[in-house]
């Protein structure tokens, strides 16, 4: 407690190069943790991922301490990206909860040392359900590790933490392997953009996945509209009254011919070219880039931020690809704050 007060009465002062190299060790250490891990996992991820989806119910996930947290970690990647998957306390399981078992269900054991009493415990009860025993484990010498039906490589040459023993490098490695293991299964059940939708209807990012180009565009009737023959002024006119940023040159059956945007209005000012002779045809972007309503609002920012030439709108097609229903503008994608 007197530590504590100490820290409220007077300021600390870091020292920043110092700081800063921890920061830098620290992230460095568990970059090449990741690097060398990858070659020992990755055929037994794959192992591993065989097993889960080849069984039709649900995958637990078990681990204490930190491991329990990377477990839980884990879990919810799993369960979000379509695979059944639950957490079971190591302790707990002695104590009841083994209830959630299904014969055969595959369980994944987290353990640095490989050796947690809990979970070596668990190990004759799991087999007896038949469940296939997955190792996320640190040490391949450990008890545990002979246990396992399959062991995923999770040692560490050390922890990244500047007294080399708090759980750091050991349980970013243990994550990387979850995340691996999930993304696997994910291309293994050809899990899709809008699976990942409707797994994910609430907050921020479900507004962000569930929201199409059809929501945000501005229609054609909030649009200027003009033919090739209008002339500049009035095409700026139009413009004008319907300020979208842009003017849209259609045929009778509302096909794209062309577009014209503030830009080239300034542009054309600029060379003192005479609006009142000069016609729209004369001015407009034959064939202008643009995009089916379907695509997701992802596509539309990358079309119009992805290029040498930024552009700031974007004509909208029906699914044909031909038929104009109306614009999108920059503006518009950032107004929703998603991006």
């Amino acid at each position: 407690l007197l530590y504590r007060s100490s820290l409220f009465m007077s300021q600390i002062k870091l020292d920043l190069k110092k700081m800063s190299e921890i920061v830098s060790a620290v992230l460095t250490d568990e970059a090449n943790a990741l690097l060398t891990a990858q070659s020992r996992v990755r055929k037994k991820v794959v192992e591993a991922a065989e097993i889960i989806i080849n069984h039709p119910g649900k995958v637990v996930i078990c681990g204490l301490g930190k491991s329990g947290l990377i477990g839980q970690k884990i879990v919810a990647t799993l369960c979000s990206t379509g695979t059944q998957a639950v957490f079971l306390h190591a302790a707990e399981a002695l104590h009841g909860d083994l209830g959630i078992y299904h014969p055969g269900d595959p369980t994944i054991l987290i353990s640095k040392s490989g050796g947690t009493e809990e979970l070596l415990r668990l190990v004759p009860i799991l087999k007896e359900s038949n469940s296939p025993l997955i190792g996320i484990i640190g040490n391949l010498t450990a008890p545990l590790s002979k246990k396992c039906d399959i062991v995923l490589d999770a040692t560490v040459s050390k922890e990244a933490d500047p007294l080399g023993i708090v759980p750091t490098s050991s349980t970013t490695v243990t994550m990387a392997i979850g995340d691996a293991l999930a993304s696997v299964l994910m291309t293994a059940r050809e899990f899709k953009h809008e699976d990942f939708v409707r797994y994910h209807p609430g907050g921020e990012l479900g507004k962000k996945l569930r929201l199409e180009i059809e929501d945000i565009i501005q229609p054609l009737q909030n649009v200027a509209v003009v033919t090739p023959t209008h002339n500049v002024r009035e095409v700026v006119i139009l413009m004008t009254d319907k300020p979208q940023g842009a003017a849209l040159i259609l045929s009778k059956t509302k096909e794209i011919e062309g577009i014209i945007t503030e830009g080239d209005i300034r542009r054309c000012l600029a060379t003192n070219g005479d609006i009142d002779k000069m016609k729209a045809k004369e001015l407009m972007s034959e064939d202008p880039i643009s995009i089916p309503v379907q695509a997701p609002i992802q596509d539309a920012l990358t079309l119009m931020e992805d290029r040498t030439s930024q552009i700031t709108v974007l004509p909208v097609t029906k699914k044909d690809g031909k038929t104009c229903i109306g614009l999108l503008r920059l503006h518009d994608i950032y107004q929703t704050r998603l991006f």
